[in-house]
């Protein structure tokens, strides 16, 4: 598999490719390094972003302030810091939608 994902200072960082305005928030796959994720919310006054850390935070069970876009707020590559959550949990998730 494809590392999306690494492990720096008690954190779990994600790469994504978000793909804005999409008919529902879903994980498509890995794309090079990166997982690909379909939002359904415009990439308008931060309106995709808010919707991303809500994704995350509802699909890894986990507070939404344990949700942390680092970096590409304005751009469709981010980076995503996640407190209080284990590499079991990111595994887990991609297994069960066949990443």
């Amino acid at each position: 598999m494809v590392k999306f994902y690494s492990e720096k200072d008690g954190f779990i960082i994600l790469k994504i490719k978000a793909v804005p305005n999409s008919s529902k928030n879903e994980i498509c796959g890995i794309l090079d390094d990166v997982l690909k994720v379909k939002i359904k919310a415009p990439a308008v006054e931060n309106k995709a972003n808010e919707e991303l850390v809500k994704y995350f935070s509802k699909l890894l069970k986990i507070p939404k302030s344990s949700v942390i876009l680092k970096s590409g707020a304005t751009s469709k590559l981010k980076t995503i810091c996640l407190e209080n959550c284990t590499i079991d949990k990111i595994n887990n998730v991609c297994a069960n939608i066949n990443l």
